[in-house]
């Protein structure tokens, strides 16, 4: 099954070039089931960018999925014409206003690291997203930033900064085999990572009920499951594109910034190369899993999501 777009939101036509299943509202109308509805909280500035990454992921599964954006209700970004934002956002009070709940949530990392978390300017509307999911929300899926946001908000595990950014394609390792979100993966494969701060495993470990499922001897913990809060969190960056990391060092060199080849992504580590994808295909079966394992356990009627 595809996953449902609008015919004008540009990721729309994006995925149908890849060959990824889209349809329309009309056509989704047509079909006499219940659609997943999955909810992205896009805090990240390239816009567009980062709905065609996870919409690429989540609509590669046999369901049918209806994707709706969401944005923070005052913060406004500089990055993604404001015409895109009010066609296709819409501002979380209104969303928590209306009652609606969703069987996922993904929320997004945000260039914002240097910050600590109180600093952020909309850091309590995003707390309060996070307690709403508690209610609203079967599974909710924090990634980069936002999963480490997550983590503390709900176990006081703080984020530390890195003496130099950990940046390129790391070798990580399948902790926990037998998860069900991590069906068919091989015992180790690559992420990509781009962060300035860690989480330490020590930290998480300390606090009860969170179960590390892939981590790394060069980038510690990467993905955590937290089932007391029916919760994900991946410190790294699955859904990135092959260029992604690229863009990102080809914009700090023309900008002066110190800032070191992305490691183990291009040939050779030679930047002149193209780089190479490792990770797609494990892309697809974590967040494929998650989808599966939300459809698998969320409730037929959405008024009961939260209440059991």
């Amino acid at each position: 099954m595809p996953i449902k777009l609008p015919e004008n939101l540009p990721a729309y036509d994006v995925l149908s070039r890849e060959g990824v299943m889209v349809m329309s509202d009309d056509r989704a109308a047509r079909q006499d089931i219940r659609p997943l509805r999955i909810g992205l909280l896009n805090l990240m500035p390239k816009k567009i960018q980062t709905e065609n990454q996870f919409a690429r992921l989540i609509g590669a599964t046999p369901l049918q999925i209806d994707l709706h954006l969401i944005r923070m209700s005052e913060h406004q970004t500089k990055n993604t014409a404001a015409e895109h934002m009010e066609e296709f956002y819409r501002p979380f009070q209104e969303v928590k206003a209306s009652g609606e709940k969703f069987d996922g949530l993904l929320v997004t990392g945000a260039p914002i690291e240097h910050l600590a978390f109180e600093d952020v300017t909309y850091w309590e509307e995003l707390r309060e997203v996070f307690d709403w999911t508690q209610r609203n929300v079967h599974s909710t899926f924090g990634v980069c930033w936002g999963g480490m946001a997550m983590i503390n908000h709900f176990h006081g595990v703080d984020k530390h900064i890195l003496p130099a950014k950990s940046f390129g394609c790391f070798r990580h390792m399948n902790i926990s085999p037998s998860s069900p979100y991590l069906r068919g993966f091989s015992d180790d494969f690559v992420i990509p990572v781009s962060r300035w701060t860690e989480m330490r495993q020590e930290e998480i470990d300390a606090r009860e009920g969170l179960v590390t499922l892939l981590g790394s001897t060069e980038v510690g913990p990467c993905l955590v499951e937290d089932p007391a809060h029916r919760s994900l969190y991946i410190f790294n960056h699955f859904e990135y594109d092959t260029h992604t990391l690229k863009e990102e060092y080809d914009r700090d060199v023309a900008q002066g910034k110190a800032i070191n080849v992305p490691l183990n992504y291009y040939p050779d580590d030679d930047p002149s190369r193209p780089p190479v994808n490792r990770w797609r295909s494990h892309a697809h079966l974590l967040y494929g899993n998650w989808i599966n394992e939300i459809y698998q356990s969320t409730p037929y009627d959405m008024n009961e999501i939260g209440e059991r």
